[in-house]
């Protein structure tokens, strides 16, 4: 057995850089000692709670200095983290509990009206974590490990031992658990510090993504960490406030979404002094090159855009120093990862294609993970021939750069999250109104896209809702990540030979302007 952990990631940071600040959350400041203090001691009351190596840990915790004294605490402890999506419903939260087998989750008070409501629905015991709140039923995770010594060191895990499980939907809309390795997310966030990004241990990085996320969690936290500089915490995205922040601390590196990119553009117009962002990454959905441009221009830096999933730890591709930047591609594999198109057509066989061709992106290396929860066959059919089939569609030039060219999913990228049009559906067939309905994404100015639900209604139900009321019947059935915001009735939905609806069809009809 080979020993590696992703808690080593902060157990050496506070090794060499002791005194030096981890963590900046509003007016708190913790270093890397103090925070490795504090997750061990996280990790001694998890172990008087029963939780033992290998067991998997729930956290529900919004961009607070917690999220990184339990994520490391459940690390240290030899358990397994299982992040839990913040805009999620209680009971879709409750399906991540119960899918994950996990043995209690942690919840931050301020999740606690949702987390309480999703564990009791998943039989799971809840154990909360940041400021007391009266009257709560259930044990403080502070108070526990107050009471007993904190562990001396991490619990030994193997480098290819699961640490963190990231659900991400599918196209079957039943979230997968994929399942992230240590050796996965210690490489990860050591090849985007040192060798995909000019990252320094000076830094100060606002940490704006959210942390459940793994763009979020592998680049900005994890790779500020392993390098040893400064993360600023935000847990409520404005461009705003992000602009103030970043100019109160003195943040220099940024890692954004698309949509984080126009709020600050549209805030910046507003500003005479601006951040002096040294360093910035954008990942999640492709960054219109427009915004790349004006952004560049505006806050005269230079934006690396990237290339990932949460199978992939996330990074797989990223425009790099090395190789110099290309707007609209995606640039090049991180070291260690091979990145490739093969063609899309065959379902048994990897057949890697020549270069410039279009065809499906297929992924090789340290980042991809060991499969999905529970779930052999959608294994089977990711994993092939050693190559992880990302289902999208892309070229790669001569030159090495990649470009995302389609996506062979209909997975709509709202804000640089996942919603899948099939979760969606589902929940809209659920009205006595619609007779059919199709989701797709349409090009949205601020979020990248928007999601759609187009309804034709059922002839014998009751008269449809109106629009806007059809909206909010989805609001309180979906987390707010994946709701429709535009409503759609139409007579009937474009199908194809085998029946089949043709979402391109419908998604280009749906994007051109009513005709008057």
């Amino acid at each position: 057995m080979t020993a590696l952990s992703l808690a080593m990631v902060l157990a050496e940071a506070a090794r060499r850089h002791p005194d030096t600040v981890a963590v900046i959350d509003g007016d708190v400041r913790v270093t890397y000692a103090e925070l490795w203090l504090e997750a061990r001691s996280h990790a001694a009351a998890l172990r008087e709670l029963g939780v033992a190596a290998g067991d998997p840990v729930a956290l529900l915790a919004p961009n607070v200095v917690d999220f990184p004294r339990v994520y490391y605490g459940v690390l240290a402890a030899g358990a397994v983290l299982v992040p839990v999506h913040l805009l999620m419903t209680a009971d879709e939260m409750g399906y991540v509990l119960r899918d994950s087998g996990a043995k209690l989750l942690v919840c931050h008070t301020s999740q606690l009206a949702t987390g309480t409501a999703a564990a009791a629905r998943a039989g799971v015991p809840v154990v909360t974590v940041g400021p007391a709140s009266p009257g709560v039923d259930a044990p403080r995770l502070e108070d526990v490990g107050g009471a007993r010594a904190p562990l001396p060191s991490y619990v030994t895990r193997s480098a290819e031992d699961v640490a963190v499980v990231l659900y991400t939907s599918g196209t079957t809309g039943a979230p997968k658990g994929a399942l992230l390795t240590h050796l996965n997310l210690v490489m990860n966030a050591t090849v985007n510090v040192f060798d995909a990004n000019d990252a320094r241990g000076g830094d100060v990085v606002l940490g704006c993504l959210p942390l459940f996320h793994s763009f979020g969690q592998t680049v900005a936290m994890n790779g500020t960490f392993r390098v040893g500089a400064t993360l600023v915490l935000l847990s409520r995205f404005t461009g705003p406030a992000a602009i103030d922040l970043m100019l109160r601390e003195g943040v220099d590196v940024f890692h954004g979404v698309p949509t984080m990119y126009v709020a600050l553009l549209d805030a910046a117009r507003e500003r005479d002094t601006l951040p002096r962002l040294r360093l910035c990454v954008s990942g999640g959905a492709s960054l219109p090159v427009a915004v790349l441009e004006r952004f560049q221009a505006a806050f005269d830096t230079t934006v690396f855009e990237g290339y990932g999933l949460s199978e992939t730890s996330p990074t797989a591709t990223t425009n790099q120093p090395a190789f110099g930047t290309r707007p609209g591609t995606v640039g090049h594999p991180v070291w260690g990862v091979e990145v490739e198109i093969a063609r899309a057509e065959l379902d048994d066989r990897i057949e890697l294609l020549p270069t410039g061709e279009l065809g499906e992106i297929v992924i090789r290396g340290h980042n991809v993970f060991a499969g999905y929860l529970h779930q052999p066959e959608a294994t089977a059919r990711a994993l092939v021939d050693g190559w992880f089939r990302s289902g999208d569609l892309g070229r790669k030039d001569a030159d090495g750069f990649v470009t995302i060219v389609d996506r062979t999913k209909d997975v709509i990228i709202r804000g640089g999250f996942n919603v899948y049009p099939r979760e969606v559906e589902e929940v809209l067939a659920r009205h006595p109104a619609v007779g059919q309905v199709a989701v797709v994404g349409l090009p949205d100015p601020v979020h990248g896209e928007e999601v759609c639900a187009v309804v034709v209604p059922d002839p014998s139900g009751p008269p449809p809702p109106g629009e806007r009321d059809l909206v909010e019947w989805c609001r309180q059935r979906l987390g707010r990540h994946k709701y429709p915001r535009v409503v759609r009735y139409v007579d009937s939905l474009p199908l194809g030979p085998s029946h089949k609806v043709r979402k391109r069809e419908l998604r280009e009809a749906m994007a051109r302007p009513p005709s008057s």
